[in-house]
């Protein structure tokens, strides 16, 4: 009979283990959601705050969205202050939150006020999310002991695809002579972008990183009479901004609009259903925007 018994409580504690839950993993973008699951795969159970088109810089949780957060294990947001609406429900979080930021050399904005601000728009550097994979394995790995190696050998994969991703872009850059890589953009989303592939940002219709800045009219005017004298050709527009600002700005100066993924993934049958269609559709659109302008 305690033969039998042990039996039965062996069978039940190995059914236990092989029945663990997978660990509850929530990230903040569209963007983050992708590279997270190329790492996790299905060892995770995986979720995602912002809906695709969602404007990262101004985006207002429900009661659900705080319980997701609550619920959670593990949240990835970018940092560098993108989620800043969400700071007070991810600091009550009970789960642990990273910042995928935390550690990559931001670019700074210092405002005419003395205040400082830095750039959060660091996945327009292929590399730097090259370190995201780095900084999600090592976190999975250490949530998940179980299956480190899974999730090491994952993003070692992941990042021969973005060391592929990088050198495509050289190479298609290489095609717009350096006198046109000018960007006029809604804001200043491709910083990190313009200094790794050779790009100047001339000029935002919004002030500032953030899509939240309200311009003055003699930013505005300003603007134009830069997009005259510089004879620059398009305004590049994120798929997540109201348009209709940028749109009056082109029909003055005699530019076109051009619109690109910049906070949000399209869905996953769209033309950027992921973080490296994402990047291919932007660096084809700026290229063929830009090479082919008079």
């Amino acid at each position: 009979m305690k033969k039998v018994v042990l039996v039965i409580l062996l069978v039940l504690g190995l059914s236990s283990l092989g029945s663990a839950s997978p660990p509850r993993v929530l990230c903040t973008t569209t963007i983050i959601s992708d590279v997270v699951g190329q790492i996790g795969d299905d060892d995770i159970e995986l979720s995602v705050l912002l809906p695709v088109n969602a404007d990262p810089h101004g985006f207002e949780p429900t009661p659900k969205d705080i319980a997701q957060i609550s619920d959670a294990d593990i949240v990835f947001i970018n940092g560098a202050d993108l989620e800043l609406g969400l700071q007070p429900f991810l600091e009550a979080a009970a789960g642990r939150i990273v910042s995928l930021s935390e550690h990559l050399p931001l670019r700074r904005l210092e405002t005419e006020g003395g205040s400082e601000w830095f750039d959060p728009h660091v996945w327009f550097d292929p590399r730097n999310v090259m370190t995201w994979s780095a900084v999600i394995a090592k976190t999975l790995g250490e949530l998940d002991p179980a299956n480190r190696g899974s999730y090491e050998e994952r993003a070692s994969e992941y990042r021969s695809e973005l060391e592929e991703l990088d050198s495509w872009i050289v190479e298609q850059v290489g095609k717009i002579p350096p006198s046109k890589r000018k960007l006029v953009t809604d804001h200043a989303a491709f910083g990190y972008f313009a200094a790794r592939y050779g790009f100047e940002q001339v000029g935002t219709v919004f002030p500032g990183f953030s899509t939240l800045s309200d311009p003055s009219a003699r930013e505005i005017a300003d603007l134009e009479d830069k997009i005259r004298s510089l004879g620059v050709p398009v305004i590049f527009v994120g798929t997540t901004v109201n348009p209709s600002l940028a749109e009056r700005i082109a029909s003055d100066t005699g530019t076109k609009v051009v619109f690109l993924y910049t906070g949000s993934l399209s869905r996953p049958d769209g033309p950027a259903g992921s973080y490296i269609a994402l990047i291919r559709y932007d660096v084809e659109a700026i290229v063929t925007a830009l090479s082919e302008a008079k």
